[in-house]
């Protein structure tokens, strides 16, 4: 177990941040970033003469982006610049700044059937297309306007030519929130994006993705606890067996981080008549829901060998280590997604 996350919504930490912190009020003021600008002037309908210039370069940079490789955690200021670069005077509407997380999954059912005739003329069902599955969560919402409000009855401002600098700063939320993730059949992604509005113009925009991780504390009580189990099992094919393996295994406790390395315990009795090798893995579980309906994709992330063990013989693992590659943590509270991790001798 790894991690886990509550639905949140996001809170400014710039001052004039309204209500829940969804949806802000665009300020009739300038933004931060209007005092490094070269400068703006009120356009009306016409955009006002030589009002013909191109967006050079439009461009997002986190101020830390050394953090986005190690993540983001909740309470975390977000910090960066939009810098803007014009070739000749150019009208806006707006510049805005969005930060949204969402987690999303989607699959399609491969239950649908077609009635057809077989090769001998008997009716057949072969799979079709079946229903789409298809949920959402939210857990991140910010708008913060970047650009002042044009003067009542002017629909525009025109920035100069030139380079200019617009500065953002949001504070994430107090709450935990889930770590980002990219799975089989969804995933849970942070983003930050500048969108810049011009009348009569496309809008054009840039992105970057933010990397949220929620830390855990393995060190708590319930993740000290170590694991036991025993299990005996007939080894063979359909009537034909050869005998039983016996299995005891056991780790020391439940929690462990990415880069650290399991030790594992076990004795394995081998009364079977065949040669066995015994190993011990480590899967991840992505379970998906929506709609009411479930899907789970398993896979295989870590594993070790261990020596041969002959019919009639026993072997020991003291301690026999299973590094943890860089993996996604749990992720347990989610509603739509779930992430857990298992390990089996």
């Amino acid at each position: 177990r790894m991690a886990n996350e509550k639905r949140a919504k996001a809170e400014l930490s710039a001052a004039g941040s309204g209500g829940d912190g969804r949806i802000l009020k665009r300020s009739s003021t300038a933004a931060a970033g209007f005092p490094r600008s070269r400068g703006a002037m009120a356009a009306g309908p016409g955009q006002g003469p030589g009002a013909g210039g191109t967006v050079k370069t439009l461009a997002l940079v986190l101020e830390d982006e050394a953090r986005r490789g190690g993540g983001y955690c909740s309470g975390d200021t977000v910090s960066g610049q939009v810098l803007l670069e014009l070739v000749g005077p150019l009208p806006l509407r707006e510049l805005r700044l969005e930060a949204a997380g969402r987690a999303r999954v989607a699959w399609s059912e491969s239950s649908g059937a077609v009635s057809g005739a077989g090769t001998w003329g008997v009716a057949v069902r072969a799979p079709g297309p079946g229903p789409r599955r298809e949920a959402e969560v939210r857990y991140l919402d910010i708008r913060q306007s970047l650009l002042r409000e044009p003067p009542e009855g002017e629909e525009s401002l025109i920035l100069l030519d030139g380079r200019h600098e617009f500065p953002f700063s949001f504070q994430l939320p107090q709450e935990p929130l889930v770590t980002s993730f990219t799975g089989k059949y969804g995933s849970i992604q942070y983003y930050v994006k500048a969108i810049l509005e011009r009348p009569a113009a496309p809008d054009q925009s840039v992105q970057t993705e933010l990397q949220v991780i929620s830390h855990i504390d393995v060190s708590s009580p319930a993740l000290l606890t170590p694991v036991l189990r025993s299990q005996e099992k007939m080894v063979g094919c359909w009537f034909f067996t050869s005998g039983p393996v016996s299995l005891s295994a056991k780790i020391e406790r439940k929690g462990y981080c990415n880069g650290e390395a399991i030790p594992i315990y076990a004795e394995i009795e081998n009364c079977s008549s065949r040669l066995i090798v015994p190993k011990a893995a480590i899967f991840q579980t992505q379970t998906y829901l929506a709609s009411g309906k479930t899907k789970t994709f398993r896979q295989m992330v870590a594993n070790v060998r261990g020596n041969h063990i002959a019919s009639g013989s026993t072997d020991t693992w003291n301690g026999k280590t299973l590094k943890i590659p860089p993996v996604s943590p749990s992720i347990l509270d989610c509603c739509i997604i779930r992430v857990e991790y298992s390990l089996a001798v």
